[in-house]
């Protein structure tokens, strides 16, 4: 795909992409009014200042409380100290410079030769993400796990890993979705991270123990094993196997539990072979696929863990399957099956992101890498705009040895032509997309 070849008009193209995504997200998705991040924020000041205990909390007028292990509500201490929109201003920053070193690990050792016009490029097919969009617009935690975990990946890929685990630990304290790759560092043979990556994990929880005995206590006894309390296992949002067992009228805990065992001997396969082969990024990559897999409930915004995957399928050379990919899962679509899911249609459509996400376990390339790479240095060639006749010489160089930014390396197809026909009224449903409220809406965690 070849670019404008001027400044002033990769100027105009970047302007027009702009507006594009504006457009885009002021009518397809809808905001979600931090709502998430008011969870975190009433339960931390009724925990700190008025008594209460964390997992009694309900946001006024709804029936949505903390769902978290207790060490994320001590994490999430500080807010007891401001108020609310400092809070939110909070999460944001931490949200991008999150972003920020999430895409720096992605880019490799030569992000600086990416320019202004490819990182231009990627951002605005990131914002186009919908559950980068659902992440920022909860005040949710997901891209902040996400860049702790990557943080013990580039320790490992760079050979420099004494303290690798330490950011898988401090996530799976916090969430206990990350919790799986502890066991991807077993499999790879890596004893010292995942001995770190444990110690981390129980020193965080027996803080958090320390800190509210009772709420420990009450967590890992009872909330823990009471999926109810996060939300319906059929909801469409819950984008995880059970979710799909669910819609199917299925979601009996035999059947589940059979088809997580298989998931898992897949994913164990498919990470041995990329360990193999020291290649940490796929290696984390599938575990973050199959963490959303076998998740009870992998709501939308949850799916941030597969954006590694797809700037490792553009790297194996398949960048427009990445492409189409991606611009499916910005378009709200699982949202046209709120009401009923019933049907072929229903079975395909409402759980495409569950699809996408399998497909990607199966398939994505695993144990390719080659060393001192960057994870997208073959994307170049794709989305490098064509050399200049003033200076051919020059351009051509600087585009051969620049990666491409994720949204031109996976296309700029994802402009909000994808997102037509699926407008829809604004809703209060915490993790609803583009309907309106259902009578039992569902919570986010």
């Amino acid at each position: 795909m070849r670019g404008p070849r001027t400044d002033r008009g990769r100027l105009l193209l970047v302007l027009a992409l702009v507006a594009a995504v504006t457009l885009f997200t002021a009518t397809v998705p809808l905001l979600r009014d931090w709502f998430d991040l008011r969870v975190y924020y009433g339960t931390v000041h009724t925990w700190v200042h008025h008594g209460g205990r964390i997992y009694d909390y309900r946001v006024p007028g709804t029936t949505y409380g903390f769902t978290y292990p207790p060490f994320a509500a001590v994490g999430m201490l500080p807010m007891a100290l401001v108020g609310l929109h400092l809070a939110i201003a909070a999460s944001l920053l931490l949200n991008l410079a999150a972003l920020a070193f999430v895409l720096r690990i992605l880019a490799g050792p030569g992000w600086r030769r990416w320019g202004w016009y490819r990182w231009a490029l990627a951002l605005c097919g990131l914002a186009l993400f919908e559950p980068l969009r659902d992440t920022f617009s909860f005040g949710q935690v997901n891209l902040i796990l996400l860049a702790l975990v990557l943080a013990d990946c580039c320790l490992l890929r760079s050979g420099r890993g004494r303290w690798a685990g330490a950011g898988i630990g401090l996530a799976a304290a916090i969430k206990l979705t990350p919790a799986l790759f502890i066991f991807m560092l077993l499999i790879g043979r890596k004893w010292r991270a995942a001995g770190i990556a444990t110690a981390v994990a129980l020193a965080a929880t027996g803080l958090a123990a320390w800190a509210d005995p009772r709420a420990s206590r009450f967590y890992w006894t009872q909330a823990l094993w009471d999926t109810s309390r996060v939300g319906r296992l059929d909801y469409v949002s819950n984008q995880s196997l059970q979710g799909v067992l669910a819609r199917l009228g299925h979601p009996d805990k035999p059947l589940w539990a059979i088809v997580v065992l298989l998931t898992l001997a897949v994913w164990a396969w498919r990470t041995r072979k990329a360990v193999a082969a020291s290649d940490w990024t796929a290696a984390f990559a599938l575990t973050g696929l199959a963490a959303c897999l076998v998740s009870p409930i992998t709501w939308v915004h949850h799916l941030v863990w597969v954006l590694p995957s797809f700037v490792l399928l553009a790297r194996a050379g398949h960048a427009r399957i990445a492409g189409a990919l991606y611009a499916v899962m910005c378009t709200s679509v699982v949202w046209l099956w709120f009401d009923d899911a019933s049907g072929v249609d229903g079975f395909l459509g409402s759980n495409i992101y569950t699809w996408i996400t399998l497909g990607l376990l199966l398939w994505l390339p695993a144990g390719q890498s080659r060393p001192e790479r960057s994870p997208l240095s073959r994307i170049a060639r794709v989305t490098a705009p064509a050399p200049s006749a003033a200076s051919p010489a020059t351009t051509a160089v600087s585009d051969q040895s620049s990666s491409g930014a994720v949204a031109a390396a996976i296309g700029t197809v994802l402009g909000p032509g994808r997102g037509r026909g699926l407008v829809r009224r604004a809703s209060s449903e915490p993790t609803g997309s583009t309907r309106p409220a259902a009578s039992k809406p569902q919570s986010s965690s």
